[in-house]
């Protein structure tokens, strides 16, 4: 059930304070944003989609020096002759730093930018929300739960595209000894810590924007052409 809840409001050009703004519970507002991602669903997965990309190549990067820190481990002549002429270097290279680095900023640019977007076509939306009584943190609330259910799916999905790419680059330059000896604890961080990062960026990627949109005037957001 929604709850009324007097909250003074004073208006810039106008001193009268509105009598009530609904409040709904934190059930009722994730009922609201699935409804809002089962509607929008092909917008959706375009932003997941982006989500996905940015992660794999994330995860790619990390779970792809786990498995050359394995067979350099392993001991085996053979696949280090190999491993050795790709330019591997025991504790990483500046080159491998760099990498990881470059694969970081694209993720976070990759993130950022999709969610803007999510968030900046759906001015009217939002000023439709906030003539109806809705509250600056519940539009807030709204954006950024539909931004964890993506986070979630698309970090886990890019995270296991991309250990799986890794995984089968390796097997076409070292054979089966890239599965052989897969470092599995490292590559489970990796794939965690890639889920991880993708899942915050997209958290910290929805809140900007959908804290200036919150704020917007109702009228200022349905001036907004879409």
């Amino acid at each position: 059930m929604s709850q009324r809840k007097r909250i003074p409001f004073q208006h810039p050009d106008s001193p009268t304070d509105i009598a009530a703004q609904v409040v709904l519970p934190f059930d009722k507002s994730l009922e609201i944003s699935l409804k809002s991602i089962k509607s929008r669903f092909l917008r959706n997965m375009v932003t997941v989609t982006s989500l996905i990309l940015a992660v794999s190549f994330f995860a790619y990067v990390l779970i792809g020096s786990d498995i050359s820190n394995g067979i350099y481990n392993s001991g085996q002549h053979d696949l280090i002759k190999i491993l050795d002429k790709t330019g591997y270097q025991p504790g990483g290279s500046a080159k491998e730093r760099w990498i990881v680095i470059l694969s970081l900023l694209v993720c976070t640019v990759g993130i950022i930018n999709a969610q803007l977007m999510a968030v900046t076509e759906r001015f009217r939306e939002i000023g439709t929300m906030k003539c109806l009584g809705a509250l600056d943190s519940f539009v807030l609330r709204l954006f950024v739960l539909e931004a964890s259910m993506q986070g979630v799916v698309g970090s886990l999905l890019g995270a296991i595209f991309g250990g799986l790419i890794a995984i089968l680059l390796a097997m076409t330059s070292f054979g089966w000894g890239a599965i052989t000896f897969l470092p599995v604890a490292e590559v489970g961080i990796s794939i965690l810590y890639s889920i991880g990062v993708g899942f915050g960026l997209s958290l910290i990627g929805v809140l900007y924007p959908a804290m200036i949109a919150a704020r917007m005037r109702p009228i200022e957001a349905m001036r907004v052409e879409e």
